[in-house]
């Protein structure tokens, strides 16, 4: 597994969630602005809800379109032994435990899981305490972050 797989996988996903999404906003919109759904009194308030349904939908919309546009302008670099990890990286950390997870630091869609080659690997930003800690480093290097109100240490055991 690399990088340009990761970010393809990455980018296929977020097109599947946008046609969904766009799906979604159009269906909640139609829903909105149907002549049935016009309030007859005020506690007649389907229309209403719909619209509000709607509202949120194409702000989804929004979300999804500039998170694929990040991922289609990112230009992977490889790991720099001198800078450490940066955006665009990934990441794999091992638990004390023993357990590995697989990160890649993107511009956004934090959560955004996707498996390559069997492997799950979960999307992170900087702007998260875990992507503001992996920021700088480099393999070997451990970190202890509070999970839930629990420390947790981890070793970055491989950066690409």
């Amino acid at each position: 597994m690399n990088k340009q797989q990761v970010l393809q996988r990455i980018i296929e996903t977020l097109k599947v969630d946008l046609d969904v999404a766009v799906r979604a906003a159009q269906t909640a919109y139609e829903t909105a602005t149907h002549e049935e759904n016009i309030a007859e009194n005020k506690y007649d308030t389907l229309g209403l809800e719909a619209s509000y349904l709607a509202a949120g939908q194409a702000r989804r919309v929004e979300e999804i379109r500039q998170s694929l546009t990040l991922y289609q302008n990112l230009s992977l670099k490889p790991f720099d032994q001198v800078l450490g990890i940066r955006s665009g990286d990934l990441i794999v950390l091992e638990s004390a435990s023993g357990l590995e997870q697989h990160l890649f630091l993107g511009p956004d869609a934090a959560g955004l899981k996707v498996t390559v080659e069997g492997t799950l690997v979960t999307v992170i930003t900087s702007r998260a305490p875990l992507g503001q800690t992996l920021l700088g480093k480099f393999d070997g290097d451990e970190l202890d972050i509070n999970v839930n109100r629990s420390q947790q240490s981890f070793q970055i055991t491989h950066v690409l």
